[in-house]
């Protein structure tokens, strides 16, 4: 097994995944606020500077696309997702086998949702296994998209939640967890304490204002935490290079959000 600081995923020990799986987790409603971003080749287009470390796509996005771009970004397979429009308790099909991802995507890592405390958490634990043992095998890095969901669950931004996602992506395998922001830097460090070996990254979420967004990655660093996974705080932008200016400062230098607004603007 290489170590995770060797691969293409990880640039000084620091993580930047620039996601666009949102076409089937969300519907095109995503792209509406810079309606050209619902062509792939925008989006990977923004892919290409240095600070992103790996894009996350969907097999049929990477089938039609990566090959353009195959030089200029790291491919992150998303192996499993589902549409918005499914209604029954969380859960997520696998669409990706490892396999394909490596053989035929010529990816650089995988990646994998599992929705803790769903009813389906037990069969999603049973295909991480498989999907995670075969990454061993090819050498690539396995992303946790670790997020507890289900109707048993009364929040999925409680820290001691996130702190158990952390920890499952741990206990399961994973090299990476992606994990929503807890709400403080006590309590993101909680979670980063939790995953011991496992690099903690934190989800982007919805669009927010850049000082906002930057001073939540910022706490995530200070946590100890090692990037960002991150789709509609950049490419929903219409500024979406000056935006990763500025996280590649406060990810890769450790500048605090104010220091990196203030050298993009």
């Amino acid at each position: 097994m290489r170590p995770i600081d060797d691969t293409p995923l990880v640039r000084d020990g620091k993580i930047l995944i620039l996601a666009m799986d949102h076409g089937l987790e969300h519907g095109p409603v995503d792209f509406e606020p810079v309606p050209d971003t619902i062509d792939p080749e925008t989006v990977f287009d923004v892919g290409t500077h240095d600070a992103v470390t790996a894009m996350a796509v969907q097999k049929g996005v990477a089938e039609a696309y990566y090959p353009s771009y195959a030089d200029d970004v790291n491919l992150l397979a998303k192996l499993n997702g589902t549409s918005n429009l499914w209604r029954g308790e969380p859960d997520s099909s696998v669409n990706c086998s490892v396999d394909y991802a490596a053989d035929e995507l010529d990816a650089d890592a995988v990646g994998f949702t599992l929705y803790g405390g769903s009813n389906h958490e037990i069969e999603m634990a049973e295909e991480f296994r498989r999907a995670q043992e075969r990454a061993r095998e090819h050498d690539l890095p396995m992303v946790m998209w670790s997020y507890p969901r289900g109707q048993g669950l009364r929040s999925d931004r409680d820290p001691e939640t996130i702190a158990y996602a952390a920890r499952m992506a741990l206990e399961l395998g994973a090299d990476v967890a992606k994990v929503k922001y807890p709400g403080s830097t006590e309590d993101m460090r909680w979670a980063v304490d939790a995953a011991g070996k496992t690099k903690v990254v934190m989800s982007g979420g919805s669009k927010t204002d850049d000082y906002a967004f930057l001073k939540q990655v910022e706490d995530c660093i200070s946590a100890g935490g090692k990037g960002l996974a991150v789709g509609r705080n950049v490419w929903q932008r219409e500024n979406p290079i000056q935006i990763l200016d500025a996280l590649e400062k406060v990810i890769f230098d450790e500048r605090t959000a104010e220091q990196a607004l203030d050298a993009v603007q």
